[in-house]
């Protein structure tokens, strides 16, 4: 089936929608096969193909060739076959070109839903690409609605998805037209027409890709973000690490007078981020994740229960374990060592009634 005037307002189409050829053709081809299926009892026997090189469609019927005929839409007799392909023999499958005519005739009754579909097709497509991209990366979106148990409706491309309670900041506040960057945690339903992300405030991975878009050291690879302990709205910790021996890793993500640092906290809220360097000695690794607390010394245990030993005065204790724990804990998860804290004093007066913090990852 030749047709200019066809391709043409196909790639005119394409490029008012934003949508690439290969999935407008691919969506147009699936809905003329669901129309043509009509006259078939909606078997799948129909197929097409769209080349666009030499403006062709073909829509062909798939039928095999049998001794005795059981489905006269699927079976050919060898004497029907013979005319098709000459020497046809039972069990071969037979490729059936329908004629212009007839593609014309189911077109012209069902053209507008098939172009309709055939264009929902591949708008589905292209959110399915564009999703897939999206995955385990910020993205910025409008704010719709707010509902009554506080989940915020937003909108992502032309999906709208949920940013549940439980995944924004403790005290954030939103209103219908806020942009707000969220962390697309997953994405489910890829197969689906209209696939789901699951979006996020409070993931560590927000921090993780906030220091990518404002540190250009990270974005560019010569500083690595290792890992992130986050207690959203309240504190962060960054642990990062540099290949490079002229590369301050810390300096690199803190910025001159802080700038870098404090346009990641405006962005999250007023967060705390403590940014430590990171090490393959353990020991290295959690005195420098208790900061800002001065530690003495770090004993790694030798048995299997990953846990380091902390010494710290008498004076930093209350700093080292944070309030309600805090500091302690996200040094915790962010080593993911066990960490049990002591002061000098309880140290050298064993006798004396301790004080002291075991903190778990």
């Amino acid at each position: 089936m030749n047709n200019g005037e066809f391709f043409e307002a196909l790639r005119l189409l394409g490029k008012e929608k934003g949508i690439q050829m290969d999935a407008l053709y691919e969506g147009i081809q699936r809905a003329i096969v669901t129309a043509v299926k009509g006259d078939y009892a909606n078997k799948d026997i129909v197929f097409c193909e769209i080349l666009p090189d030499t403006q062709e469609m073909k829509v062909f019927v798939r039928k095999t060739v049998v001794s005795e005929i059981a489905d006269p839409d699927a079976d050919l007799l060898p004497e029907q076959a013979e005319h098709l392909k000459p020497g046809a023999q039972v069990g071969d499958i037979i490729e059936i070109e329908l004629d212009t005519k007839e593609v014309s005739r189911i077109a012209a009754e069902k053209g507008k839903h098939v172009l309709r579909q055939g264009i929902r097709e591949a708008e589905h497509g292209k959110l399915r690409s564009e999703f897939q991209s999206r995955e385990q990366e910020i993205v910025t979106v409008k704010v719709q609605r707010v509902e009554p148990n506080g989940d915020a409706v937003v909108e992502i491309g032309k999906v709208e998805e949920t940013l549940p309670a439980a995944e924004q900041v403790p005290g954030e506040r939103f209103q219908p037209g806020d942009l707000i960057k969220v962390y697309v945690v997953d994405i489910k339903g890829l197969d689906r027409k209209y696939p789901h992300a699951t979006i996020s405030r409070v993931h560590p991975g927000l921090v993780k890709r906030l220091f990518e878009l404002e540190v250009p050291e990270v974005r560019e690879g010569l500083v690595e973000v290792k890992a992130v302990a986050r207690e959203a709205g309240s504190r962060s910790k960054v642990a990062v690490v540099s290949s490079e021996e002229n590369i301050d890793p810390v300096g690199a993500c803190i910025g001159s007078r802080g700038s870098r640092v404090e346009r990641i906290v405006d962005m999250l809220g007023g967060e705390k981020i403590d940014v430590i360097k990171y090490s393959e000695d353990p020991a290295e690794f959690v005195a420098a994740a208790l900061a800002p607390a001065e530690v003495l010394s770090v004993d790694v245990a030798e048995n299997d229960e990953h846990t380091c030993h902390v010494v710290v005065p008498e004076a930093k204790l209350s700093l080292a374990i944070g309030n309600k724990g805090q500091n302690a804990r996200l040094a915790a998860r962010l080593t993911t060592w066990k960490i049990d804290i002591k002061s000098d004093t309880a140290v050298t007066a064993p006798d004396a009634e301790e004080e002291t913090q075991e903190t778990e990852a």
